[in-house]
């Protein structure tokens, strides 16, 4: 089966649910803005062992494959012994970068997901998957959101270019866009690559909180790795089901934030008109990047 798309399944909302659907999470205690109070007292012994499951398991593969901002910072979150209490980390998140983290009963809508980013607040998910979901969830967890996108919040660039994304999806909803805007947030946010003096890391999201991908998109000569370029990007079709079929690399985290700053509305208006691309393709004069030199 084929399991392109070329909408941000991730970006699912409530409205496309409006019965509920198969959406995991408590919404009816939640605020305007899909805002809850983290339960930390509701969190049962099995839980939290499963946390230490998962973070052990991660924690094994990150080092020469993830980047070092992001070692280094989860290094300093203290969350190796269990699931996290939110406003406990927002304390030095809050003095390194002024964002901070708000608990979300799960899958927000794309206006309340955009404006949480824009305003330097971060949704995390309070819910964890059961132990059958161990390898693979439908959709983001706390361990998801936590470990995968938390660290990289206390580096200053980084978390100027998380703003600027969150003010970017604010207009690209107005422009009818956001399905290009998700494909570069795909590709960078979740699944982004980074150059370092050893070769190549992961940064993305999805890859530092997957136990098989890590490995795979580093040192798998099967997918493709091409230096981001957010026109190209955006074309581009991905894979929601499987490993990614491209991964996009970026030099520095001031190259992701100079791509992703600029306004977009000329790129969207060139892009309507033009096919989507393959997830697997590769155009005329790019460069694809060998893996890294580590057996897969």
């Amino acid at each position: 089966m084929d399991t392109t798309v070329d909408q941000a399944d991730f970006f699912k909302t409530l409205e496309e649910k409006s019965d509920g659907g198969t959406l995991r999470g408590d919404y009816s205690k939640c605020d305007a803005r899909y805002v809850v109070t983290q339960d930390c007292s509701s969190y049962t012994g099995e839980q939290h062992a499963l946390w230490r499951k998962l973070y052990q398991r991660q924690a094994r593969l990150l080092p020469g494959r993830a980047c070092e901002l992001f070692i280094e910072s989860l290094s300093k979150l203290d969350a190796a012994d269990g699931i996290p209490h939110l406003e406990r980390t927002n304390e030095a998140l809050h003095r390194a970068t002024g964002w901070r983290l708000v608990a979300v009963p799960g899958l927000i809508p794309d206006l309340t997901f955009f404006e949480h980013l824009s305003e330097r607040r971060f949704p995390v998910t309070v819910w964890l998957r059961e132990p059958q979901e161990f390898d693979y969830i439908v959709e983001p967890d706390i361990f998801h959101d936590f470990f995968g996108h938390v660290p990289l919040l206390f580096n200053a660039v980084f978390a100027d270019h998380l703003q600027q994304f969150g003010k970017g999806g604010l207009k690209a909803l107005r422009l009818d866009a956001l399905k290009y805007l998700a494909r570069l947030y795909w590709y960078t946010v979740e699944f982004g690559l980074i150059q370092g003096p050893q070769g190549l890391r992961a940064y993305g999201a999805g890859i530092l909180s997957s136990g098989g991908e890590i490995a795979y998109c580093l040192s798998s000569a099967k997918p493709r790795r091409i230096m981001l370029d957010a026109e190209r990007t955006m074309r581009t079709l991905y894979k929601i089901d499987s490993y990614q079929e491209t991964y996009f690399v970026i030099r520095d985290y001031q190259h992701l934030f100079d791509v992703t700053a600029p306004d977009f509305t000329p790129i969207y208006e060139r892009i309507r008109n033009k096919e989507a691309l393959p997830a697997d393709s590769l155009l005329p004069g790019e460069l694809n990047m060998p893996p890294n030199r580590e057996s897969a």
